[in-house]
C-alpha cells in the first residue's frame, strides 16, 4: 500500500502543483498585463472548468481502456498546455492554454480514485486515500515557496516551464512504476446510452449526490481561497510573495494533517458519523470568520487560525465522504468518480465566478464567500439521510 500510496500521490501531485505553484505571480502577472485581478482570477476559473468538464471523458475511458492508457494521455496534454501558458502573450491566451492543461490534469484526479476503488474499500480505502493526500500535502506547503524562488530568479513564465517538465517525468513514472489495475474482462464499453443511465442513477442516488457536494462546497472554500488569497495577502496585510507563500503553506497544514487521522478516527467513530462531526466544525469555524470580518477584526492571525481549523475539519470530511460516495459504485467506479470530481470542480470554478466581482483586495469577501461554502456543506449534511455504516 504504501509504494501505490507514493506513486499515486506523485502522479495526482501535478494537477495541484499547477495551481498553488503560480499563485504567488498572480499580482505580477496582473501588473505585466495591465489586467484588474479578477482577469488573472479567471485564469484559475479557466483551469477549474476544464478540469471539472473533463473527468467526464476520462472516467469513461478509464472504464473502457483501463487506468494508465487515460493517465499517460491526460499528462501529454497537460504538459502542452502548460508550454503554451509559458509563451502566452496576454491574459487571455493565458486562460486559454489554462484551460487545455486543465484538460489534461484532470486524469489525474479521477483515474488514481478509481485505482484506489480498484484495490480497497472502506477503512483501507480510506488509509490509501489519506496516503494519497499526504503526498500532496507537498504542494500547497512548497510550491508557493517554489513559485516565489522561480519568480525572484527567472520570471512567472518558468513555473510554467517547470511544470511542463514534471508532466514529462510524471509519463515515466507512470510507465515504470504504475501496474495496470483493470483486468480485461472487467473492462466496460463506453456506449453512450448505457454511460447515461448509468450517470442518471449516480445523480439520482442522494448518498452519492450528498457525499459528493458535501466535499465539493469544500472544495470550493479552497478555491475561493485560492483565487482570492495571493491579493488579499499581500495587498490587505501587506506580505511579499515568499511571506504569502508562508502563510498560505500554514493554513493547508491543517488539512492534510487531519487528513492522515481520518482511517483512524473513521474506525473509532464510524465513517458517516466522522463526516458528519467534521462538516460541523467546518461551517462553525468558516462562520465564525465572517463576524469578525464584518468588525474589522478579521487580523492576519485571526484569518490564519480561523482557515487552520476549518481547514483541519475538511481534512477529515474530504477524503471520507469520497470513500463514502465511491463504495457502493465499484462496478462504475470510474464514471462515479468522475461525475463526482466534475461536480465538485463545478463547485470550486462557480464560486470564484460568482463571488470575484465582491473581491476587492480585502478580506471580508473571501471570509464570506467561504462561509458560504461551510453554510452549505452543513446544510447538505442535515438533509442527507443515515446510512449503513462500513465494517
Amino acid at each position: 500500500m504504501l509504494r501505490t500510496g507514493l506513486v499515486l500521490g506523485l502522479l495526482a501531485l501535478v494537477g495541484p502543483f499547477a495551481i498553488d505553484m503560480y499563485l504567488p505571480a498572480m499580482p505580477r502577472i496582473a501588473g505585466e498585463f495591465s489586467t484588474p485581478e479578477t482577469s488573472v482570477q479567471m485564469t484559475l476559473t479557466a483551469y477549474f472548468l476544464a478540469f471539472g468538464i473533463a473527468q467526464l471523458v476520462y472516467g469513461p475511458l478509464a472504464d473502457r481502456l483501463g487506468r494508465r492508457l487515460p493517465i499517460l494521455a491526460g499528462l501529454v496534454i497537460f504538459a502542452l498546455g502548460s508550454a503554451g501558458a509559458a509563451l502566452s502573450p496576454s491574459v487571455e491566451a493565458l486562460a486559454g492554454w489554462r484551460f487545455l492543461q486543465g484538460l489534461g490534469g484532470a486524469a489525474l484526479m479521477v483515474v488514481p480514485r478509481a485505482i484506489v476503488r480498484d484495490m480497497y474499500t472502506g477503512h483501507q480505502a480510506t488509509q490509501l486515500m489519506a496516503m494519497i493526500m499526504l503526498v500532496i500535502s507537498v504542494s500547497p506547503m512548497l510550491a508557493p515557496l517554489a513559485g516565489s524562488a522561480v519568480i525572484a530568479l527567472a520570471g512567472w513564465r518558468d513555473i510554467f516551464w517547470i511544470l511542463s517538465g514534471a508532466a514529462v517525468l510524471s509519463i515515466l513514472l507512470t510507465i515504470f512504476l504504475q501496474p495496470e489495475t483493470l483486468p480485461l474482462d472487467q473492462r466496460r464499453s463506453m456506449k453512450l446510452g448505457q454511460m447515461l443511465r448509468n450517470a442518471r442513477g449516480l445523480l439520482a442516488d442522494p448518498q452519492f449526490m450528498g457525499l459528493t457536494l458535501m466535499g465539493g462546497f469544500g472544495m470550493a472554500s479552497f478555491f475561493v481561497f485560492i483565487a482570492s488569497a495571493p491579493f488579499v495577502y499581500t495587498q490587505a496585510f501587506g506580505l511579499s510573495p515568499t511571506g504569502f507563500s508562508l502563510a498560505f503553506a500554514v493554513n493547508a497544514i491543517g488539512f492534510f494533517s487531519a487528513s492522515q487521522a481520518a482511517s483512524t478516527l473513521g474506525r473509532w467513530m464510524g465513517m458517516e458519523r466522522l463526516v458528519r462531526t467534521g462538516v460541523v466544525g467546518f461551517a462553525f469555524f468558516s462562520l465564525a470568520l465572517v463576524p469578525l470580518g464584518m468588525a474589522g477584526l478579521a487580523t492576519l492571525p485571526v484569518v490564519m487560525a480561523g482557515l487552520f481549523l476549518a481547514n483541519a475539519c475538511l481534512g477529515v470530511v474530504i477524503p471520507t465522504a469520497m470513500v463514502l460516495a465511491l463504495d457502493d459504485h465499484g462496478e462504475v467506479a470510474g464514471l462515479a468518480s468522475s461525475l463526482g470530481g466534475t461536480l465538485q470542480m463545478l463547485a470550486g470554478g462557480i464560486m470564484i465566478a460568482a463571488a470575484g466581482p465582491f473581491f476587492d483586495g480585502s478580506v471580508l469577501p473571501m471570509l464570506a464567500a467561504i462561509g458560504f461554502c461551510g453554510a452549505a456543506a452543513l446544510l447538505l449534511s442535515l438533509l442527507l439521510r443515515p446510512r449503513r455504516q462500513l465494517a
